[in-house]
Parts: C-alpha cells; sequence; structure tokens
C-alpha cells in the first residue's frame, strides 16, 4: 500500500486535480476521520481550488470519501494480492500481510486508522457510507478467500479464515494506533498460530 499523502511538485507533475482531491482526502481522513477533515483543509492538501471540489465530486465531501475509500481499498487490494500471490501457504500470505502493514506504519510514521472505516465509519450515520464499507470490506474478504483456495484451503474454510483474519486485522490495527506500536500488527500473525 502506498503512501496516501498528494504527488509534491519537484521535477514530476502533479496529478489531474481529481486524483489529488482523492489523494488528499484519503490520507486526512485516514489520520483525521470524516467528520475531523474540513473542506478548507481538504482543499489546500491537494492544492487544489475551491470550485474544483464540486465540478468533480457534485454532492461535495461524501462523494469524495466514497471515492477516497474505493482508491484507499484499491491500495489494500494491492497489498493483499503481492502478500498471498507469491505466499506457499495462507498463513505466511496472513503473516506478509501484517508485516506489510507495520511496516507501513513504521514508514510513515503515522498511526493512521484503516483507510474504509476512517472514513466511511467515522463520517455522519449515513447508510451509503455504511453500505458502501461492507461491499469494500467483502472485496478484500472475496480477494483473500480467493487465495486461501488457490492455496488449499476448501470451502467453507478458506472463506472462514479470510473472515477470521479480517475481524484480527481491524482490531489489531485499533490496538496498534492506541499503544503507536507496530509490533501489534506483526503480532496478528502469532496470534492466527494459536486460532488454527
Amino acid at each position: 500500500m502506498n503512501d496516501v499523502t498528494t504527488a509534491k511538485a519537484g521535477g514530476t507533475s502533479l496529478p489531474p486535480t481529481r486524483e489529488r482531491l482523492i489523494r488528499a482526502a484519503a490520507g486526512l481522513f485516514r489520520n483525521k476521520g470524516y467528520s475531523g477533515t474540513g473542506l478548507a483543509e481538504l482543499l489546500a492538501e491537494a492544492g487544489a481550488p475551491k470550485g474544483s471540489l464540486y465540478h468533480h465530486f457534485p454532492s461535495g465531501k461524501s462523494d469524495l470519501a466514497l471515492a477516497a475509500a474505493d482508491w484507499a481499498s484499491g491500495q489494500m487490494l494491492l497489498l493483499i494480492d503481492a502478500s498471498f500471490a507469491p505466499a506457499p501457504t495462507f498463513r505466511e500470505g496472513a503473516k506478509t500481510v501484517c508485516y506489510k502493514l507495520a511496516k507501513l506504519f513504521d514508514k510513515q510514521g503515522k498511526w493512521s486508522g484503516c483507510p474504509v472505516s476512517a472514513t466511511l465509519f467515522e463520517g455522519p450515520e449515513n447508510e451509503a457510507f455504511h453500505q458502501h464499507a461492507a461491499h469494500l470490506f467483502e472485496g478484500w474478504i472475496t480477494e483473500t478467500t480467493r487465495h486461501a483456495r488457490r492455496l488449499g484451503l476448501p470451502e467453507p474454510e478458506a472463506r472462514a479464515a479470510a473472515e477470521n483474519f479480517y475481524i484480527l486485522l481491524q482490531g489489531g490495527w485499533q490496538l496498534a494506533r492506541v499503544r503507536r506500536d507496530s509490533d501489534v500488527i506483526r503480532g496478528l500473525y502469532l496470534q492466527m498460530q494459536k486460532n488454527n
């Protein structure tokens, strides 16, 4: 998973405004939550003029939140695939996911929340947000289940292993944030061994 900050000028051109808005929102929502992020702050982080938000996202912040969650979820799907594709076993793939997330915590020096839950659960009580979050989490579970089956786990054990992994991961993510300790995420692998 890549850092979700906006691209900076310095020899390379900036991404288009829509992409800058999405990446800025993904980073700010992860770090501050939906409700804790103001529009002025978001526009400044993206380096975008005020009218551009509503040009690209007619419903404003809520449309942008959905797009930011999609983008961040896509980054997580890339991490899942990169972790499980070369793995010889489901446990090794899960261990790699944990280690990559822990490394990301260490590299960024930020104790950010899960990109989907920080964006869509910390926002207003919004049924569309909840349904969208369910859809995105289902995508993570489906992709992980596909790898579990490929690695020899039969159905329904493959799906159960994927669901249990994300249940542990979400709890571990929160505890790592509270403790500011990436070893919590690394330790999830050991917890998985105890449960299997």
